[in-house]
């Protein structure tokens, strides 16, 4: 059990990494929070320092959630332990402890972790995320709906036991909550859409 619980508390640690943030200020100087959203995601970070360091920090962010649930598949992959490294990445990511708990909105981080939870079910999600960004031209409506959708897409392609099902539904809904500003701004259409910014 120490074994499980330190792969947990290193999945936060991991997790909490601000990649945006250091990958950003590296490059450009600046700080990705004064830019944009002021997320610190790959989104946000495409804005502020062009779309390669955007691609980069999502790549990252990806990894933040794949590695823990790698490592804890090869340690101990009962259901429960598996879901705690998962939602410990996640969590991380959103809650830092290095930036005073002020963190990103966990999408790029939950999608690692389910990619290599069920890789199937995470690639089916990721489909839905293209053609709701594609239609709408939203990344963040994409996210939410993909996130929401990705406990059920699981539940009928996966047949998950129950921890992992509510470790999951767990980080559906803190990715939702942390877009309810984007919602916001979808609404009163000041929210950006793909192909309306200029990312170099």
């Amino acid at each position: 059990m120490i074994g499980e619980l330190v792969i947990v508390v290193a999945a936060y640690l991991l997790g909490s990494f601000p990649t945006a943030l250091l990958l950003v200020r590296l490059v450009t100087g600046g700080d990705v929070r004064t830019t944009g959203s002021g997320n610190i995601g790959g989104t946000n970070a495409a804005r502020a320092a062009g779309i390669r360091i955007g691609i980069v920090v999502t790549l990252v962010d990806t990894a933040k959630g794949a590695l823990p649930v790698l490592f804890m598949h090869w340690f101990n992959p009962a259901s429960r332990w598996m879901a705690m490294a998962m939602l410990a990445a996640v969590v991380g990511h959103i809650f830092p402890v290095w930036l005073r708990f002020r963190g990103g909105k966990g999408v790029a981080t939950g999608f690692g972790a389910f990619l290599v939870l069920a890789p199937l079910s995470a690639l089916i999600a990721f489909v839905v995320w293209i053609a709701v960004v594609a239609v709408s031209r939203y990344v963040a409506l994409g996210s939410m709906t993909a996130s929401a959708l990705f406990p059920l897409i699981l539940f009928f392609t996966a047949k998950p036991l129950e921890p992992v099902i509510w470790g999951v539904v767990a980080i559906a809904v803190l990715i939702v909550v942390r877009h309810t500003s984007n919602m916001r701004n979808i609404l009163g259409g000041t929210e950006p859409k793909i192909g309306f910014e200029k990312w170099e």
